[in-house]
């Protein structure tokens, strides 16, 4: 008997279920040209929103990084224990140049001392459009002055690096230890030179750091070789400055001293942003969501208020 009375009320719950679907399939049938005017108003903003957006382009650089610290240790092996007990200390820095780099490109001060010097800012800070049939870049008159080629306002190094942080990215393959960089910007010129720009920059100071260094080195060995009387350190000073001056020749010799390229950016001729298409079906979709939401709402008000 309590089961009768189970599977009635059970079947009185599905059928008022039932009814309300029916009712709410009915009401979004009869306001349907509400939904339709609607879902057009905002698909067609959609498409005005995507149109109004700009081309952006994205050159990409595929990187090796190159092995100068192993070369260094083989050649360093013969006399590292020899110098070891004559008190001078050889060893390699415990993380490599490479390492560092990914570090270092992505701090303020490198883009202050490397990169911002090497660019035409307002390519950064005011560019308004970009003209593929000529290549020219013009400028938003409210940032910048094409006649007297000056800021308004010039931005400050801080705000500049924020908004190249936002268009350089980089990542790296812990498997392969490739690294991959790329600049996105309106003009496909820019963003390839951009990219290039990147790795000779940081190839160039880890370069100049590292001559320094090795020289400096010098300097110390041929002084402690002039003041010690002992033959052994003097060989093992000798050895090293043999060398120091090999770790030298190989800085000046490659023009790829931290990274080499695997893939090389490219000017490229297809976009990568903005998607116009997906734009104008997310807000046909989201058009047709809130005018659904508001027939039901308006529906729901009038209900309660009878």
């Amino acid at each position: 008997m309590e089961n009768n009375k189970h599977s009635a009320v059970m079947d009185k719950n599905n059928s008022k279920e039932e009814i309300e679907l029916v009712g709410l399939l009915n009401l979004i049938w009869e306001s349907k040209w509400i939904i339709i005017a609607t879902t057009s108003v905002f698909s067609i903003v959609a498409v005005i929103y995507s149109l109004s957006l700009p081309n952006i382009y994205e050159s990409k650089a595929l990187l090796s990084p190159v092995s100068g610290d192993i070369a260094s240790n083989k050649s360093m092996g013969n006399v590292s224990s020899l110098a070891n007990l004559a008190g001078i200390n050889i060893s390699n820095p415990a993380s490599s140049n490479s390492i560092k780099a990914l570090k270092k490109v992505k701090t303020i001060s490198f883009f202050k001392d490397n990169i911002l010097p090497n660019i035409f800012l307002p390519d950064l800070m005011a560019v308004k459009s970009w003209d593929p049939k000529t290549n020219t870049i013009y400028y938003d008159t409210d940032k910048f002055d094409n006649e007297s080629q000056s800021f308004i306002k010039k931005p400050s190094a801080q705000q500049s690096f924020k908004e190249f942080n936002d268009i350089f990215h980089l990542s790296q393959d812990y498997d392969t230890g490739f690294v991959t960089i790329s600049i996105k910007h309106q003009s496909p010129v820019i963003s390839q030179q951009w990219t290039n720009l990147i790795v000779n920059q940081i190839n160039e100071f880890f370069r100049i750091n590292d001559k320094r260094e090795a020289e400096a080195a010098m300097d110390f060995l041929n002084v402690q070789m002039a003041q010690t009387s002992y033959n052994e350190i003097k060989m093992v000073i000798a050895q090293i400055l043999k060398n120091r001056m090999q770790q030298l020749t190989l800085i000046e010799a490659n023009d790829f001293y931290i990274f080499s390229y695997l893939d090389p950016p490219m000017v490229m001729e297809e976009k990568i942003e903005p998607n116009r298409a997906s734009i104008s079906i997310l807000g046909a979709i989201f058009g047709a969501l809130l005018s659904i939401l508001l027939v039901i709402s308006r529906e729901f008000i009038i209900t309660k208020k009878d």
